[in-house]
């Protein structure tokens, strides 16, 4: 008889490092740094058979995600949303950090066939670190634009320009560096062409999607869609059989599909845009209908990244 693994939660912290250990509840705490990483690391490989959890925590998850990785341990990182709301299931109103690495095993050990172990990709984490900051600057701009329409005193005025030159060139620069990461790095680069070929992806979408979508070809359809928040859940009960809503998802990823499905749609695509005018004529309404749009493009793209070869 196979014994099922020991499932091990962990509560990242800037100081220190809670874990609990399910279903045996053992616990304890750490510091967070290296030398006590490693420490760690070979404590729970003395457990036997292990799969570790972590819930991500802007980043403070990563060095300790490579390191137990490199000991031969499987990691998962966790969305917190997803973890609260289990705690919220389980009736664990009460936070801390105790109580979290506790919440965090219990979710893995429930929820780990339909999730994706981490896999550590330095030219992929680089990727998103710059693509993440560059939508900050993007919604800085943006903000700082509103403002330039109510502000009328000059000193004012003047420091929000000096700000917005700033950031313009900010975002150039982390352009310029993407571009040269995905040149430098052989993989990246034949996917980002290859996603491009795709009638309405751009070099926004693509690289959007290769720097935070790690799961594009690793899982169905169905979880893409509901990875990016276009996978519309039942709503059925007793009598009640409503429409299905989406919900959820990588929202930056979403509004990204969004433009390119529009333009797939505005160029009259042969497969988007037919499919788009499809639903239209039955009656669909525009939200519905690019929606389902925004669906297709994700399941032609994962079919893409399960088939091809530059994807392997």
């Amino acid at each position: 008889m196979i014994q099922e693994p020991l499932v091990v939660g962990i509560d990242v912290s800037k100081e220190r490092l809670d874990i609990f250990v399910y279903p045996v509840a053992k616990r304890w705490s750490v510091s967070n740094s290296r030398s006590e990483m490693t420490t760690l690391a070979r404590r729970l490989l003395a457990l036997g058979r292990i799969i570790v959890g972590l819930e991500a925590s802007g980043g403070y998850e990563r060095m300790l995600a490579e390191s137990l990785h490199s000991h031969g341990l499987q990691v998962y990182i966790l969305p917190p949303a997803r973890v609260r709301s289990f705690a919220r299931a389980m009736g664990q109103m009460a936070k801390t950090d105790k109580i979290d690495a506790a919440i965090i095993a219990r979710y893995l050990a429930t929820a780990q066939d339909n999730l994706t172990a981490y896999k550590p990709d330095p030219a992929r984490n680089r990727l998103s670190a710059l693509a993440a900051h560059r939508r900050r600057l993007v919604a800085e701009r943006s903000g700082l634009l509103s403002q330039l329409d109510t502000i009328s005193e000059p000193l004012v005025q003047e420091m929000l320009q000096a700000r917005l030159q700033t950031i313009a060139k900010d975002i150039v620069t982390l352009d310029r560096a993407m571009a040269e990461l995905l040149k430098s790095t052989p993989a990246l680069h034949t996917r980002f062409e290859r996603m491009r070929a795709v009638t309405g992806v751009g070099s926004v979408l693509a690289t959007a999607l290769l720097a935070d979508l790690p799961e594009l070809g690793a899982v169905s359809s169905k979880v893409i869609a509901a990875l990016v928040g276009v996978a519309p859940h039942a709503r059925q009960s007793g009598a009640s059989n409503r429409q299905g809503r989406c919900s959820g998802g990588r929202k930056h990823l979403r509004d990204i599909a969004y433009m390119a499905a529009l333009s797939a749609i505005k160029i009259k695509d042969p497969v988007l845009g037919a499919f788009y005018q499809r639903l239209r004529s039955k009656g669909k309404p525009f939200k519905l209908a690019i929606v389902a749009t925004i669906r297709k493009l994700m399941t032609i793209l994962n079919a893409i990244a399960r088939t091809d070869p530059a994807f392997n």
